[in-house]
């Protein structure tokens, strides 16, 4: 076990975590609501620190990231745990693990082996993803940091559940954030996932305050977040707070853990709410888990033409070198090679 981060002890060997908006007061012996952070004897460790339950190379776009090193390899890692509990979670078999059982599954997995392994594989940047980042802070802190130093860049794809200290701790040695946004409302929030809204929305503002390159994902479940006011909140959200030239994922919902008698969303409902991200004036709004089409593919905002073109997570063209559109020379917002 590794002494975690971002705590305070209390008294009677009480301490209080401060990693994420939950704030869990852990009483001796027990572990917070991610089920990865104990208190033992007034100590809060983190019981995942170095114990990878996942380490995959993968294309950047399965994160997904369209305008953060377009094409290239990420090497992805994860831990058991997440802190937030969604009913329609994907990874729930890895992210909901260690709060039904109390073992830790997982295998060593060094900072300096992932980032070997990241090297020698040809990845550009390391992920931290599949579960959430911010339950494995100081493992992916740590690795971060020596990622940086040997020229890898590395990015989060989370959920937005973290405080601003912490935050700002990691900011430094990260590039880029993928952020699920999964509503815009916060019963949604307290019913479907065990959280709320309000701190997802301050992560991403601040976020973009320390100069992350952000991305944003919404799964679109029906009838719970697929209503054209929702919507349009959310995409007005991105555009006034983050900026028009952030991308917006909506993303289609198949049935998974505890929605698995749910419906997956219609085609049509996706290209509904693309359409209502770009008449809110954002300029880069792409369905996801939804392969084909045009929804896919990055238009150049100068001339219109398409600059990436996809299928699945692959680019069948790319007309964008060094972040300029090949056609009429226009900027293209992001980070590229």
């Amino acid at each position: 076990m590794t002494e975690a981060r971002f705590y305070r002890k209390l008294e009677d060997d009480k301490v209080r975590c401060l990693l994420c908006p939950h704030r869990c007061l852990i009483r001796p012996g027990k572990r917070g609501l991610c089920g990865v952070r104990e208190n033992s004897g007034g100590v809060l460790h983190s019981l995942v620190y170095q114990k990878a339950i996942s380490s995959h190379v993968d294309p950047i776009e399965k994160k997904p990231f369209f305008h953060f090193l377009p094409g290239s390899t990420s090497f992805s890692v994860a831990t058991v745990g997440c802190n937030l509990s969604c009913r329609f979670c994907q990874n729930s078999d890895i992210s909901q693990a260690s709060k039904e059982t109390d073992e830790i599954d997982g295998y060593d997995l060094s900072p300096a082996e992932v980032v070997r392994q990241a090297k020698e594989s040809g990845c550009l940047s390391v992920s931290y993803t599949y579960t959430e980042p911010t339950v494995f802070f100081e493992y992916a802190f740590d690795t971060a940091v020596l990622a940086k130093k040997e020229g890898l860049a590395n990015n989060f794809v989370t959920n937005g559940y973290i405080e601003a200290e912490p935050l700002k701790a990691i900011a430094p040695y990260l590039d880029a954030a993928n952020v699920d946004l999964k509503s815009f409302r916060e019963e949604y929030y307290r019913k479907i996932c065990g959280a709320s809204l309000k701190p997802v929305l301050d992560t991403l503002i601040l976020m973009k305050e320390q100069k992350l390159w952000v991305e944003v994902t919404t799964l679109i479940l029906p009838g719970q977040n697929d209503s054209d006011a929702e919507l349009q909140d959310i995409a007005f959200f991105i555009r006034d707070n983050l900026g028009s030239e952030t991308p917006w994922h909506i993303s289609r919902f198949f049935p998974r853990y505890r929605m698995d008698a749910s419906s997956p969303t219609p085609p049509e409902t996706l290209s509904r709410a693309r359409q209502i991200g770009l008449d809110a004036g954002l300029q880069f709004v792409y369905s996801g888990n939804l392969a084909g089409g045009s929804g896919e593919n990055t238009f150049c905002p100068g001339c219109g033409k398409t600059v990436i073109g996809r299928l699945g997570f692959t680019l069948t063209e790319n007309k964008i070198p060094g972040g300029c559109c090949s056609f009429c020379g226009a900027k293209v917002a992001g980070v590229f090679r």
